[in-house]
């Protein structure tokens, strides 16, 4: 019984639908009608500016890391269920949120918030990865999809290291989240249409 009340926590905290909210409550927008209809961060900036885009992105992290830390909690202590297992569904509720019509958004911070909450080194070198590539590309999908990968490397390495083989199939599951929810991205990127950042 209580692992299925963690794993029910985990999804309701994952769709909790920050830039939805936050647009509606603030601004009087729907974001999910303006820029690319997504509801995450890069949205948010894109439609509500960069004040807003940077509190809907480190609310969306931390979806990732409140869920990914639930055992932790008293309550939970019984549970058996692996920390990044209700990570996974998080980023599962974030993409396919119960409060905004399964309409979400693309994986990439609820995925970041899951690793500073069971893998925090990892997490600062996908960041200082993330805005290299940034820096470099402009394009925040292509940066998404870089550092995905970078993960993945990271934990093959890591694996062998430490026989963490759980962290591993994490990242691979959502490394696969990401490149499938980055799909529009990726033919704009080949045909040279993506938009990019200006302010990097």
């Amino acid at each position: 019984m209580i692992n299925a009340i963690i794993i029910i926590c985990a999804y309701v905290i994952g769709s909790i639908p920050s830039g939805l909210w936050i647009g509606k409550i603030f601004y009087n927008t729907d974001i999910r009608e303006h820029g690319s209809g997504n509801l995450g961060g890069t949205n948010s900036f894109r439609v509500l500016g960069k004040k807003a885009g940077i509190v809907v992105t480190l609310l969306d992290i931390l979806k990732g890391t409140a869920a990914t830390l639930l055992p932790l909690l008293p309550f939970f202590g019984d549970a058996s269920i692996h920390p990044l297992i209700l990570g996974a569904i998080a980023v599962v509720g974030h993409m396919f949120p119960l409060f905004a019509g399964f309409r979400g958004g693309k994986a990439v911070a609820t995925s970041g918030g899951v690793l500073l909450g069971y893998a925090w080194p990892l997490f600062i070198l996908l960041i200082v990865g993330f805005f290299i590539s940034l820096k470099i590309t402009k394009m925040v999908s292509l940066s998404s999809m870089i550092v995905s990968v970078i993960a993945v490397i990271y934990c093959i390495i890591y694996m062998f290291v430490t026989g963490d083989y759980a962290l591993l199939i994490l990242v691979l599951i959502l490394a696969g989240f990401i490149f499938y929810r980055h799909r529009a991205n990726i033919q704009r990127i080949k045909e040279g249409t993506e938009p990019k950042v200006k302010w990097i």
